[in-house]
């Protein structure tokens, strides 16, 4: 099966004596402080297939205020727009592999419900999955080219299924139907074997091989890990999964089909990501979680050494993707400082272009601020790293508040890519420490399980201890010192807000679980692979764990709640579900503190339209101002209004 290799954001940080020149040099200026307007005005674009004829690549962008379909010439040029969607986000997700139909995908203003589409080559556009309430994902090209395979859970909602569609007529067939929770995660090109992942906790997995012709089921690991399918060889003799059997972080192994013979292929120091062969299988593409950023090898696939990939200095390549025929790679550059633009690479030619320039060309890059890795000891002992950012203008004399910024999950990361809201803050004098507290991926497996059945307690600690580290510099103002995140993130601001009252100034809580017991309970149904790994992770709502899950929840203890709070949520949501943002500003605010609650009717799990991003990150910036920083703050003898009314925006 043809399968796309996903690319992960990366940035490369060196921190050289030309560098601290330049930082010295950045202090001694005015640094400019830009609007949201400006910093939203950056372009976000995403993948990159290439037509038949490589001609053109076909990606996503929200060039327009949301995600639309747009191609581009592979040798650089105007965007084309292919969709021009209003309301709900539509994504680019591959040429066909002989002529220019094209592949999309969207769901319903992030109820997460995807459907995929095609572009006929008259313009007009066929939902070819239009089962109401069923989700279905694209999973690759035959190898024939005549067919395409996706996975859908319309027969039953708690399981996905895979289908092979005729991409004459789009009529389908099911080819694997899944009635124990096994997921899907990859097939040979002969349609012989099919990778099957079974969930065990939130780290650990069984893998399995499904023989078509025999109808036998083969365990591939040996004992309890972490297992992830990777790819086929293209001569269907060799399955190659990543593991961390025996080890901190997962690395590459083969296992041969006919002889059942397993070889380590690849091991780094860090987790090996992922990893898949090019068309032909003459490359081999590997991705590497290096301390928070990317580090992409593209190997030759039969000496496994690594070819040469153009050098962009500072910046660096964050994901890679090829041409059927392997002549052309696409590649996006960034950094921490730097939005990811487009490019493409001939490997015959070695010519490279430049596609996109996606930095609105009103912000000086130099007053970015590029991430450094910094790690503190917890109250335990324990190391933390952490992603800082620090305001250029920030000095010993003019100390600037912060904010602690706590990733998602549980078991999410923090990296080294470009944020335009955390960039936007520092832009205007907060330093940001993004935690990467224990429970995070990354930093091993022995880190990862460190917060199970724990959560709320020591990875707040480190949480604390974070906060407790940027009061130590002498750039900050340690008496404002405030914590932010989404989701697991948010969740995080409402425990430190509720468990440790006196440690954080304020609270900036995004979309966050604040009843775990409701939240664990209206997972939804095509979570149900991973339902029982997140119970055992977090508690079993249905047992005696509920206690423990009523304990750690925010939203039953918001009499404790005693600094200003903001709440954005998406009316949306399907994880975290609206009622878990109008409960804990309701409770809240009995305490007569200042709340304030932004809630998007037209948004999910995470604002991806413009305008809603503007919205939300100004008024963000504006709370800070207001709250942490002490602007425009009441004048003595005046009271603070805390009766902020809910407000919806459209």
């Amino acid at each position: 099966m043809k399968t796309k290799i996903l690319g992960l954001c990366l940035t490369i940080l060196m921190f050289s004596c030309k560098e601290e020149s330049k930082e010295k040099a950045m202090a001694e200026r005015e640094i400019q402080e830009y609007s949201i307007e400006q910093f939203m005005d950056n372009e976000a674009v995403g993948g990159g297939s290439f037509s038949a004829d490589n001609s053109n690549l076909l990606v996503s962008s929200n060039r327009s205020g949301i995600y639309n379909a747009y191609t581009i010439p592979v040798t650089g040029g105007d965007m084309t727009a292919i969709t021009t969607s209003d309301s709900t986000s539509v994504f680019a997700e591959s040429y066909f592999p002989n002529d220019n139909r094209m592949l999309l995908s969207a769901d319903g203003n992030g109820d997460e419900i995807d459907h995929l589409f095609v572009r006929e080559t008259d313009g007009t556009v066929k939902d070819i999955t239009p089962e109401k309430g069923a989700k279905s994902s694209f999973y690759g090209w035959s190898e024939d080219d005549n067919y395409l395979y996706y996975g859908s859970n319309k027969r039953n909602p708690k399981y996905f299924d895979v289908y092979k569609m005729s991409i004459s007529d789009y009529t389908s067939e099911m080819i694997y139907q899944d009635d124990s929770g096994l997921t899907f995660s990859g097939m040979s090109d002969d349609e012989n074997y099919f990778a099957l992942t079974q969930s065990l906790n939130t780290n650990d997995s069984d893998l399995f091989l499904y023989n078509v012709a025999t109808k036998e089921k083969i365990k591939i690991n040996d004992n309890q890990s972490k297992n992830s399918a990777q790819d086929f060889s293209k001569d269907n003799s060799l399955f190659y999964y990543s593991t961390d059997d025996g080890s901190e972080f997962s690395y590459l192994m083969s296992y041969n089909l006919k002889t059942k013979e397993k070889k380590k292929v690849l091991e780094k120091a860090w987790d090996i990501m992922g990893s898949g062969f090019t068309s032909n299988g003459t490359y081999m593409v590997v991705y590497v979680n290096e301390d928070g950023k990317n580090a992409i090898d593209v190997l030759d696939a039969e000496t496994m050494t690594p070819i040469e990939l153009p050098d962009f200095g500072e910046k660096s390549i964050t994901s890679v993707s090829f041409s059927d025929d392997e002549t052309w790679m696409r590649m996006y550059v960034g950094g921490s400082n730097s939005p990811s633009d487009l490019y493409t690479y001939n490997l015959d030619t070695k010519a490279q272009h430049k596609l996109t320039s996606v930095l609105n060309n009103e912000i000086n890059g130099d007053d970015l601020v590029t991430a450094k890795v910094i790690r503190y000891k917890s109250f335990d002992g324990t190391i933390i790293p952490a992603i800082y950012y620090l305001p250029h203008q920030a000095s010993e004399d003019n100390k600037v508040p912060a904010m602690v910024w706590v990733h998602g999950g549980p078991g999410g990361q923090t990296r080294q890519g470009f944020s335009s809201l955390i960039q936007y803050m520092v832009n205007h004098g907060y330093a940001v420490l993004a935690v990467n507290n224990r429970g995070s991926s990354g930093y091993g497996k022995t880190f990862y399980q460190m917060d199970d059945l724990n959560h709320g307690e020591k990875d707040l600690q480190d949480c604390v201890e974070g906060k407790n580290w940027l009061a130590t510099q002498s750039e900050i103002d340690a008496d404002k010192i405030g914590i932010i995140g989404g989701s697991y993130g948010g969740y995080m601001t409402m425990a430190a807000l509720t468990y440790t009252p006196e440690e954080f100034d304020v609270g900036v809580n995004i979309y966050g679980v604040t009843n775990w017991i409701r939240t664990l309970k209206s997972i939804p149904p095509y979570w149900e692979s991973f339902r029982e790994s997140l119970y055992k992770e977090l508690g079993d709502p249905y047992s005696a764990d509920s206690v423990r899950l009523k304990r750690i929840s925010p939203l039953f203890h918001t009499d404790k709640v005693t600094k200003p709070l903001m709440v954005l949520q998406g009316a949306q949501d399907p994880r975290v579900l609206q009622v878990e943002s109008d409960e804990i500003v309701e409770g809240v605010r009995k305490n007569n503190v200042p709340v304030e609650y932004v809630l998007f009717e037209d948004e999910g799990h995470g604002f991806i339209k413009k305008e809603n991003q503007i919205e939300s990150y100004s008024r963000i910036l504006k709370f800070l101002d207001k709250h942490l920083k002490k602007e425009n703050a009441p004048l003595d003898g005046e009271t603070e209004s805390t009766e902020i009314e809910v407000e919806t925006t459209k």
